[in-house]
């Protein structure tokens, strides 16, 4: 497996799981709090959407899908376009209201982007620097892997807080 290969089934990963977490979720299910404090499957999903579409974008050197396409319209979000959802107040989280339709679209839209870009790299891009700001300075390699890791933990989140007001649900 190339380097390619193995950024689109670690992408593929993180889009299976978000599907899995908010298929068949109403609005009022998806804004839930599975427990005081919680993040909503809606707020993790929106913001592990809005950090791949930023990350990516950024180091594709393109505009983000959020705004070059009309997302941040269509959500119609109570938070400025440029919102990733880092450092919510549970205020701003408990602002983030979406169907699944709408979620599933942006998240859709996102990692068939970013399929296009990882589909074009070779291994001698993943060491080219895209933040020098860090010591070490971050590679695009670094940078790919961490939007992976936080992208799934959150949408391990996502799950874990579906099963908790599924079951709150049944009883």
């Amino acid at each position: 497996m190339d380097c390619a290969g193995l950024l689109e089934d670690a992408f593929g990963r993180v889009h299976e799981a978000v599907h899995e977490a908010v298929e068949g979720l109403d609005e009022e299910t998806l804004a839930a709090a599975p427990g005081p404090g919680a993040n909503p499957i809606a707020w993790l999903v929106w913001h592990l959407t809005r950090i791949q579409d930023d990350h990516v974008a950024d180091v594709a050197g393109r505009e983000q899908l959020w705004t070059a396409q009309g997302w941040a319209d269509r959500l119609d979000l109570p938070l400025p376009h440029t919102d990733t959802g880092y450092g919510h107040t549970p205020d701003r989280v408990a602002a983030v209201r979406a169907g699944a339709r709408e979620l599933l679209g942006y998240h859709d839209a996102v990692h068939t982007a970013t399929l296009e870009y990882v589909r074009t790299l070779g291994p001698d891009d993943l060491d080219r620097v895209v933040d020098a700001s860090w010591t070490p300075a971050v590679t695009l390699g670094v940078r790919l892997v961490s939007v992976v890791a936080d992208d799934l933990q959150h949408a391990g989140q996502a799950a874990y807080a579906r099963g908790l007001l599924e079951r709150g649900t049944r009883t």
